[in-house]
């Protein structure tokens, strides 16, 4: 009983603080809000010891041969600030939609790349992380009237959820909740089907049963299998997309990469295999070029595999209903 209580508590006051904020963006400038934003930084930072310990734990697992304590310090310190930042412009700038476009820009041939997918006719897939200031360029490219959907495991707290995505949808970004698998599956597949933009994060512990375990940071990672399905079952292109801050400014580098097309293999299962092997390695490309980018908080290796084999087994069907 005190455990509920306790649970019930601190979602009331996550939910009472998010409320706060998110009059304080709306009535004070954007000015005053970047002004803020260091000393508000700086007091998330020393309250979330948990959180620190977590992606401490993280980053030691990642990088513990090959950094230092004090370096992964520092990369941590880095992430939460990016974080914090990122999540305070997402609170800003959905008051203020005009500022979206002003915050963004492709970088060498991303849009070109981003258009020749489109112009496929079957629909793109995205394949994104939590990086950078990913929920902004989800919004940047429905404002740019790019018909986008994005895979969101939503909220625990289904009231903050409700606000979430009514401010999602006001700014054109459409939701596909990963659960229920069922839905999940049948919008993604429609937004295929009707040649809309699908983003999916594909760098989220998935456990066995709706994944395969792959080499992410020489460790096994549970990751999800659904992107390349999609792709088997529709002809829709994969693109890598990712976002960067520059520097210490208020703008943000837009990468999308060409067509990423499907090794075939002897079986689905191994096609699968191979494929979501290829995608992590390329997101583990962006995060050691960048590593105070990626949110290291996420417990990325909380599934383990039960043993050598059952890491290769893929219990995946490319028949998915519809």
């Amino acid at each position: 009983m005190f455990k509920d209580f306790k649970k019930n508590f601190e979602r009331t006051l996550v939910r009472w603080v998010f409320y706060f904020f998110s009059w304080l963006f709306r009535v004070l400038s954007y000015s005053t809000i970047r002004a803020m934003t260091g000393f508000l930084l700086a007091v998330a930072y020393f309250i979330l010891q948990r959180m620190r310990n977590s992606a401490m734990s993280t980053l030691e697992i990642a990088f513990g041969k090959e950094k230092t304590r004090a370096e992964l310090e520092k990369i941590c310190k880095a992430c939460f600030y990016n974080a914090g930042r990122g999540a305070i412009e997402v609170g800003a700038f959905t008051a203020r939609p005009y500022l979206i476009k002003e915050t963004f820009f492709f970088e060498g041939n991303s849009r070109e790349n981003l258009d020749a997918a489109f112009k496929e006719g079957r629909g793109v897939i995205g394949i994104s992380a939590h990086f950078g200031n990913f929920p902004l360029m989800l919004l940047y490219l429905a404002q740019l009237g790019y018909p986008t959907n994005a895979i969101i495991r939503p909220s625990r707290d289904t009231i903050i959820e409700k606000d979430f995505q009514a401010s999602r949808s006001r700014l054109g970004l459409k939701t596909v909740h990963s659960y229920p698998r069922e839905a999940c599956v049948a919008q993604s597949l429609k937004a295929l089907r009707d040649k809309e933009l699908l983003v999916v994060l594909l760098d989220q512990n998935t456990g066995s049963k709706s994944g395969v375990y792959v080499d992410f940071f020489g460790q096994k990672a549970g990751t999800a299998t659904g992107p390349i399905i999609f792709a088997m079952r529709t002809g829709a292109p994969l693109l890598p997309i990712f976002t960067l801050r520059n520097g210490d400014s208020d703008t943000h580098r837009l990468m999308i990469e060409k067509h990423f097309y499907l090794e075939e293999k002897a079986t689905d299962e191994e096609t699968i295999q191979h494929n979501v092997q290829k995608l992590t390695n390329i997101i583990e490309g962006y995060i050691r070029k960048y590593p105070t980018e990626w949110g290291w908080m996420h417990r990325r290796w909380k599934s383990r595999p039960r043993s050598a084999e059952t890491s290769q087994e893929v219990r995946v069907s490319t028949n998915v209903a519809t």
